[in-house]
């Protein structure tokens, strides 16, 4: 027997019998559970999960949702439903280093992740024989600081045609908008070529090799309008020695890049983030 696939991600104050009322209703529907993860804060009595679910064909969204009502209600939830058969679609975005590009593209490739890539918008034509390969759209729109705002209208106009749950800065080095950041916040996630909060802004790699750092990373977060201060989903780094150039902490760097990218992207299109405040609570696998 076939199953339809949907996560359950909420919070709320704990207090006994949460996890009990939940998946008792999911009982009640012939639901099955595949997968379940909670976290509870003690500093603010936040009690977070998720759930991945597998119901029969005959339970909808809709009837899941209506289940879970009466329960999201009495312990006064924030709570979000998800049907995971639905491919997520993906804008993505790219200057003239297309490292992070290309490694989401395998990625997707070879089902390690799953969505649509519907657009790869660029202010370059450096990753266009890319998106012919693909056979994936490719938008060239050059920024400069008079078009800067009529491009980020074409953007949002993009978002809305395409249906794009999610738009991915892969090494994008435009700042975007307060309005844009604002606009699509939750749905924007950045790769920062550096183990945030340290370095930010231009040549980081350069930064830290400037002042003899032992450790190089790169941190991937969602964008909002401070400036790489977005809330963090993951982070990699690797050790580095006085011995290595400027150059080679680059190199080293794009290899974390691609790697960080990817799995904040997976984690976000498989609704394992939570978003609380200034910082997540992510279910990894």
């Amino acid at each position: 027997m076939s199953n339809r696939r949907f996560v359950l991600t909420l919070s709320c104050e704990d207090r006994p019998g949460i996890v009990a009322a939940v998946t008792t209703e999911l009982a009640d529907l012939g639901a099955n559970i595949a997968e379940s993860d909670q976290f509870w804060d003690r500093v603010t009595n936040q009690f977070f999960l998720r759930i991945s679910i597998l119901s029969p064909d005959s339970v909808s969204l809709e009837s899941v949702q209506k289940s879970l009502d009466p329960v999201i209600s009495r312990f006064d939830m924030k709570a979000r439903l998800v049907d995971m058969d639905n491919r997520p679609k993906v804008i993505v975005m790219v200057s003239k280093f297309d490292h992070a590009l290309l490694h989401i593209l395998y990625q997707l490739r070879v089902g390690w992740m799953d969505a649509e890539v519907v657009a790869i918008v660029s202010n370059h034509e450096t990753s266009r024989r890319t998106a012919d390969i693909e056979g994936i759209p490719y938008y060239h729109w050059p920024v400069t600081k008079e078009t800067k705002g009529e491009q980020e209208d074409r953007l949002l106009k993009l978002v809305h045609e395409t249906g794009a749950d999610l738009v991915v800065l892969a090494r994008y080095m435009q700042v975007l908008s307060d309005n844009l950041s604002k606009r699509l916040f939750g749905k924007v996630i950045n790769i920062h070529h550096s183990f945030l909060p340290s370095f930010k802004g231009a040549k980081p790699y350069h930064q830290a090799h400037a002042r003899g750092v032992k450790m190089i990373g790169a941190t991937a977060h969602y964008v909002t309008p401070d400036l790489d201060e977005g809330p963090i989903i993951e982070q990699d780094a690797e050790r580095v020695s006085h011995s290595l150039s400027a150059e080679d902490f680059v190199a080293r760097g794009r290899d974390i890049e691609s790697r960080v990218l990817a799995r904040a992207v997976k984690y976000h299109l498989e609704n394992r983030v939570m978003i609380v405040g200034n910082k997540t609570i992510v279910f990894t696998q």
